[in-house]
């Protein structure tokens, strides 16, 4: 994602809430760690600090997620609780911090990653899949808040994507009906360009061939 959007041109501050072994950010590129973004105080320093050294935010995109399988027979509020926090909470609190930086311009973008769930759930789906689609309702509802104030805002539902770690777990599985990751960046490039001033509160399916 981080290269695709530095090819297309764009400077880029990396938050993530911890340092993953083996991965290689690109050259130029603002690195921060240890950033829980559910928090809003942690969220409110880091956008600040990003601001203070960048001089100016312009987008948002939203990558912070995780999976949890889970059936509703036995399943722990605790599980809900967690692809809530993870999914959900992390894209409010990123998208009300970044929201003022927007607005200062006037124009700016909002990229939500959301998942193919959220449109289709299936057996041990349901809290992720329920978190997803609350992704796609505050996609929804922001662009419509924001809509005459320069700033668009679109969420990206790719189905499987097609990483080392999913193939790992589902080995038996056809990974070529599978979505690249590089198809969701060349996505995001666009939904934050000049492109795509026209396109706002779309929630965009990347299926590939599932």
């Amino acid at each position: 994602m981080s290269v695709c959007l530095i090819a297309h041109g764009a400077k880029l501050a990396l938050l993530g809430n911890r340092v993953r072994p083996g991965v290689r950010h690109p050259a130029g590129a603002l690195i921060y760690t240890g950033v829980d973004l559910s928090r809003k105080d942690a969220a409110n320093a880091i956008f600040e600090q990003v601001f203070n050294q960048m001089g100016r935010i312009d987008g948002l995109v939203n990558l912070a997620g995780g999976f949890q399988w889970d059936k509703v027979e036995g399943s722990s509020l605790e599980s809900w609780e967690s692809m809530f926090r993870v999914n959900l909470m992390t894209a409010v609190v990123s998208c009300g911090t970044a929201l003022p930086y927007l607005l200062r311009t006037k124009c700016g973008a909002i990229v939500n990653i959301g998942a193919m769930g959220a449109i289709k759930a299936t057996s041990g789906m349901g809290a992720y899949a329920a978190s997803k689609a609350g992704v796609v309702k505050l996609t929804e509802a922001l662009a419509d808040e924001v809509k005459d104030q320069g700033i668009t805002v679109n969420a990206l539902l790719p189905s499987v994507l097609d990483t080392p770690s999913n193939r790992a777990n589902m080995p038996d599985a056809d990974f070529t009906r599978w979505v690249s990751p590089m198809a969701v960046a060349e996505a995001t490039a666009f939904l934050v360009s000049d492109l795509a001033r026209a396109i706002s509160g779309a929630s965009l399916p990347l299926a590939g061939r599932a």
